[in-house]
């Protein structure tokens, strides 16, 4: 009897802890649409920030978050993606390899505000860089490093060795055989990895609090050696440190859901990909 009955409630509690996610992420979405769509317009993500950001658009913040992103990529998707190949291809399964694979999972697993005065011991003082885009960049580079080099590793395992072997069989070189065939078959797992991990990075507030976010810039391009705007760090100086905020709340949740919806578009992005990628396989 118990037999039976086990498959039923497990399925019944999963059945019911994912309805209970779902319904409180329905909420969550309802009220920020809600109270934030009215907000939306053109002049919303295209105009500067006036009269103390209780007028205008939110434009700077949105340059910021994609120059910001894009500058993460830059520093963290290369060397990621070669420690994987390297740890899981090349290395030998010895202490040191052990050791190397549960600190990168010991820094996953590092709260983001420790990154964040990090960046600000090596980049803004130890290398000068000053309060930038280019320290807070690297500064997601860093935090979104393991990240990347685990969900690259793991991509990289799904290959059965069977198809190392083959490449191998038909002459093809160590190098060649990773080149022309692990990758492109395991591209899908790398290509969803790394935009969910760009998409989180997108997010973050602590580590670039200390490194070069700013409250108000007037310029919507900036240069990568100065200050900048991001979406995250402005919907939390409109949430908490406005002088105003009953006055800028309409404005607070109309910045949440452009954040929502350049982090739903990197997700959707990721999903595209794989769905593609099985698709031509």
């Amino acid at each position: 009897m118990m037999k039976k009955l086990t498959p039923v409630i497990e399925w019944g509690t999963l059945l019911m802890s994912t309805g209970m996610v779902c319904f409180f992420l329905v909420v969550i979405l309802w009220d920020l649409i809600s109270k934030g769509a009215p907000s939306l317009s053109w002049e919303f993500v295209s105009a500067l920030p006036r009269e103390g950001m209780t007028k205008g658009g939110i434009l700077p913040a949105i340059i910021g978050t994609v120059l910001l992103t894009l500058i993460t990529s830059v520093v963290s998707v290369p060397f990621g993606i070669s420690c994987a190949i390297y740890l899981n291809e090349y290395a030998t399964d010895n202490w040191l390899t052990r050791t190397i694979r549960a600190s990168i999972r010991n820094l996953s697993g590092v709260p983001s505000i420790i990154y964040g005065l990090f960046g600000l011991a090596l980049f803004v003082q130890g290398l000068k860089m000053g309060t930038s885009m280019l320290s807070a960049g690297f500064t997601l580079g860093l935090l979104s490093l393991p990240y990347v080099i685990i969900t690259t590793e793991e991509a990289l395992r799904r290959i059965p060795a069977s198809t190392r072997e083959a490449a191998l069989a038909v002459g093809a070189t160590q190098f060649e055989s990773i080149r022309d065939v692990v990758m492109p078959a395991a591209l899908p797992g790398i290509l969803t990895g790394v935009v969910l991990t760009l998409s989180r990075a997108a997010g973050e507030t602590a580590p670039i609090l200390f490194t070069g976010v700013a409250f108000y810039i007037n310029n919507p391009a900036g240069f990568l050696n100065q200050e900048f705007m991001a979406l995250p760090y402005h919907l939390y100086m409109l949430s908490t440190q406005h002088q105003a905020i009953e006055q800028v709340r309409p404005l607070a949740y109309g910045t949440a859901l452009v954040l929502i919806v350049v982090v739903f578009l990197l997700n959707l992005t990721a999903f595209y990909i794989r769905y593609k990628q099985r698709k031509n396989d």
